[in-house]
C-alpha cells in the first residue's frame, strides 16, 4: 500500500451483482475487512452514484455519500467519480483502522502507521504531528524499512517546517528528504514517497525538481490530489500565484471533501496577488473544511488586517495561537522557501498584516 489505503475490486464481488447479500458473508467469503456497496441511476444527461461503506465485521455503516455528475462524456465522468470515491474513502479507511489498532493488544508496525496517519490527517497543529510522529517512529522500530512509516513521519517533519513551527527549518527538511529518500530505495517506484519528496524539494527552493517529481507521481498513481496542490504552491513560490488556483482546483476536483484545506493554498496565493478580499473568502472556506490549520488563521488574520478589519484579524490569530502558541513573525519570514523576489516582496506584505492583527514579532 501507499500513503493511501488501497480499494481494490475482487472478481468475485461480481458473482453478487443484483442479488440481496448478507454483507456478513461477503466480507468473510471475500475476506475483506471492509465492504463498499452502490447503486447507480441514470438519467437523460445526468448519473448518480449512491456508495456506502460498510464494516464487514459488525455489518455498522460507516459512511455513505452521493455523487451527481453530467453524463455527457461517460468515460471522464466515470474516472472523476471513481478518483473521488476513492480519495473520500482514504481518510475514512485510515480512520477505522487506527480505532480498530487501538483494540489490538500488541499492535504491530502496520497498525501504529495508520494510527500515525489518522492523526497526521487531522492537521498540521504542534500537538497533532507530535502525536503522528510518536506512532511512526515506533513503527520504525518494529520495522525500520516500512515504506509507509517511512513517509509518514517525511510527512510529519514537513509538516513541522512547513509552517513554521521550528526556528531550525533546514533539520526538520533536511530529516523528511532522508526518509524519503531511504523509502525510494527501497521502493522506487512508491508514489507517495515520490509526492512528498516533490513536497519537500518545492518547499527548500527547489521547485521545478519539486514539480517533476510531483508529475512522476501523478504518473504512477493519478488520484493522487496533493501533487496538483503542490504544483499550485510551487508556482507561488516562483512568483506565479496566477497560477496557483487552477492547479488547486484540479485537486479539489479529485478529492472535492479532502479535509487538507486545499482552499487554503489559493486564498495564500491571494493573498501574495494583493486580491485581499478573494483570500478572506478562500481560507474562510477552508477553515470550514478543517480549523486544525494554525497557519491558516494566521494568513486570513494578515488578510483581514490588510482590509482594515482588524477585530476580526485578532479574533484569527488568537484562533491561530490557541493552536499554535509559538508562531511569530520571526518564524514565518526565516529561511524563506524560494529566493524568488516576487515571492519574497508578498511575504514581506503578509507579515507586515500579520504585525497589524497582532502575531507576536518574535
Amino acid at each position: 500500500m501507499g500513503d493511501t489505503v488501497v480499494l481494490q475490486i475482487s472478481p468475485r464481488a461480481f458473482t453478487y451483482k443484483g442479488k440481496t447479500v448478507d454483507l456478513k458473508q461477503v466480507g468473510r467469503e471475500l475476506n475483506v475487512r471492509y465492504v463498499l456497496e452502490g447503486s447507480v441511476q441514470r438519467g437523460v444527461d445526468r448519473l448518480r452514484v449512491n456508495v456506502q461503506l460498510v464494516d464487514a465485521e459488525t455489518g455498522a455503516h460507516l459512511w455513505a455519500d452521493r455523487f451527481d455528475k453530467s453524463g455527457a462524456d461517460l468515460l471522464d465522468m466515470q474516472d472523476e467519480i471513481v478518483s473521488r470515491i476513492a480519495n473520500t474513502q482514504n481518510n475514512q479507511l485510515i480512520e477505522m483502522e487506527a480505532r480498530r489498532a487501538k483494540r489490538t493488544p500488541h499492535p504491530v508496525a502496520m497498525d501504529l502507521y495508520f494510527q500515525g496517519m489518522a492523526w497526521a490527517n487531522k492537521g498540521p497543529t504542534p500537538k497533532y504531528l507530535a502525536q503522528a510522529r510518536g506512532f511512526f517512529e515506533r513503527a520504525l522500530v518494529l520495522d525500520p524499512e516500512n515504506v509507509e512509516a517511512l513517509v509518514g513521519l517525511a510527512r510529519v517533519h514537513s509538516g513541522i517546517a512547513g509552517s513554521h513551527m521550528v526556528d531550525d527549518r533546514a533539520a526538520s527538511f533536511a530529516a523528511a528528504e532522508a526518509n524519503l529518500l531511504k523509502a525510494l530505495s527501497i521502493a522506487p517506484q512508491h508514489a507517495p514517497a515520490h509526492l512528498w519528496l516533490g513536497n519537500v524539494e518545492i518547499l527548500t527552493n527547489r521547485a521545478a525538481q519539486g514539480i517533476s517529481e510531483c508529475e512522476r507521481a501523478l504518473a504512477l498513481n493519478r488520484n493522487l490530489a496533493d501533487a496538483h496542490c503542490f504544483i499550485g504552491i510551487a508556482k507561488a513560490l516562483i512568483g506565479r500565484s496566477a497560477e496557483t488556483e487552477a492547479h488547486v482546483q484540479d485537486a479539489l476536483r479529485l478529492s472535492p471533501r479532502d479535509n487538507g484545506v486545499y482552499q487554503y493554498i489559493i486564498g495564500a496565493a491571494k493573498l501574495q496577488l494583493g486580491a485581499d478580499a478573494e483570500a478572506v473568502t478562500w481560507i474562510r472556506r477552508s477553515l470550514e473544511v478543517n480549523r486544525n490549520y494554525p497557519v491558516a488563521h494566521f494568513h486570513l488574520a494578515a488578510a483581514l488586517a490588510l482590509l482594515g478589519k482588524l477585530d476580526e484579524a485578532q479574533a484569527a490569530v488568537k484562533d491561530g495561537l490557541a493552536l499554535d502558541p509559538c508562531f511569530t513573525c520571526h518564524r514565518f519570514l526565516a529561511n524563506p522557501m524560494s529566493n524568488n523576489p516576487i515571492f519574497l516582496a508578498a511575504e514581506e506584505r503578509t507579515s507586515e498584516g500579520m504585525r497589524r492583527a497582532g502575531v507576536p514579532e518574535g
